[in-house]
This record gives structure tokens, C-alpha cells and sequence, in this order.
């Protein structure tokens, strides 16, 4: 997935715009997709591959900054560069604090372009690697039946073998048992590599006790 041709998305009514920055981006050997607006963007099914958004902050109908709002919920590892012809200070301020990872001004500066689409495009792809990396975490720890989750939860905790037996009314061994099939399960060198699965993982445990 991470090894994927990485997809550079232009959101700009401005053809021209669009063009320019297609046949710069092509050129890099990156692939362009352009629209001319937020929602045709939408529209697009969305792919699992290194990206980041090339948005223009003054669009028809939804505008850029309420297209921002929609992709920090629906696409948290595609970064965004802002590019406007107005220096609208507030707009820039908003975006910025909201996430954005650049703000450019046109007549657009190329190198500055490419140097923000390089890092935008490294930030999504180790994005994408933590979230491949947290599914498996998640669908590990949903492997684990209800008893070893109880006492994967204990151990984590810091209770011994025989604390454990005794919070959960069994014996010493059968604990010995269920934390060797946690360790198995979780793929977990150590207990401290344990306790750092079971950080990460957080509310993730709790949705999948819940479910």
C-alpha cells in the first residue's frame, strides 16, 4: 500500500491552475488527479495510497476551508496545501491552526510547491503505515478471548501471575496458560512489549469489549 504511486489531489475552479500544476506534479512523477470543485473531490472514492490535497481556499459552493473540516474527519493521512491569489490573513490563520500543512500564495512559487507536496506526501505515507500498523494491533487483540483479555488487562497492570489467579478466582497455572496464548496471540516478545500494545491500543479495548 505505502509502496503505491503516491496521488497528488488539486481542488482549483481555475483550469489553468489545474493544468500548470498537473503537468509539474506529472513531471515529478507523481500522479495528479485534478477537480473543479470541493464536491467533485468528494465524490471520488477514496484510495489507500500516499496523498495529500492541493486545495485552492476560495472555491464555488463548499469552499476550501469547509472541504478542510470534511477531510480532517473522512481522510486523517492526507495532508493539505492551501493555495489562494488573495492574502487573506484570517483565512490563513484559520486554515492553518485547523491542520494545514502549507499556505501558498499565487503566482505560485514551483519549488516551494514541490518541496510542500514532497513532505505532505512522507507525512500521509507513515500515516498510512501507523494505521496498517494499529489494525493489526486491533485485530490481534480481538483474536483474544474474553478470559484472556481479562487477564491480558491484569498483567499490563502490573499484577503477578498469582494476584491475577486471585482477582479472577483461578489458579496460578491456567493464568500461566491464557498469558501464554496473550504473548502468542499479541505477538509479544515481553511484557513490556505487552504493556506498549495495550497503550497504544487504549480505547480500542474498550470499543472492542463493548462490541
Amino acid at each position: 500500500m505505502t509502496g503505491a504511486m503516491p496521488i497528488v489531489f488539486i481542488v482549483d475552479d481555475d483550469i489553468s491552475v489545474r493544468e500548470s500544476l498537473e503537468l509539474l506534479l506529472r513531471h515529478e512523477g507523481w500522479q495528479p488527479e485534478t477537480f473543479a470543485s470541493a464536491q467533485e473531490f468528494l465524490d471520488r472514492p477514496r484510495t489507500l495510497v500516499p496523498s495529500c490535497l492541493v486545495l485552492d481556499i476560495s472555491l464555488p459552493g463548499l469552499n476550501g476551508l469547509e472541504l478542510q473540516k470534511r477531510v480532517a474527519v473522512e481522510r486523517t493521512d492526507m495532508p493539505i496545501i492551501f493555495i489562494t491569489g488573495y492574502g487573506d490573513v484570517p483565512k490563513t490563520v484559520q486554515a492553518m491552526k485547523a491542520g494545514a500543512a502549507e499556505f501558498l500564495t499565487k503566482p505560485l512559487n514551483d519549488e516551494l510547491l514541490l518541496s510542500a507536496v514532497r513532505q505532505a506526501l512522507e507525512r500521509s505515507r507513515f500515516a498510512l503505515a501507523q494505521d496498517t500498523e494499529m489494525q493489526k494491533l486491533r485485530n490481534r487483540y480481538a483474536s483474544l478471548t474474553p478470559r484472556e483479555r481479562q487477564v491480558m488487562a491484569l498483567v499490563v497492570s502490573g499484577l503477578l501471575n498469582k494476584q491475577v489467579g486471585a482477582e479472577l478466582g483461578i489458579s496460578e497455572i491456567t493464568v500461566k496458560a491464557h498469558r501464554g496464548q496473550v504473548m502468542q496471540k499479541m505477538k509479544a516478545d515481553s511484557l513490556a512489549d505487552l504493556v506498549r500494545m495495550a497503550a497504544k491500543l487504549g480505547p480500542a479495548r474498550q470499543a472492542i469489549h463493548a462490541a
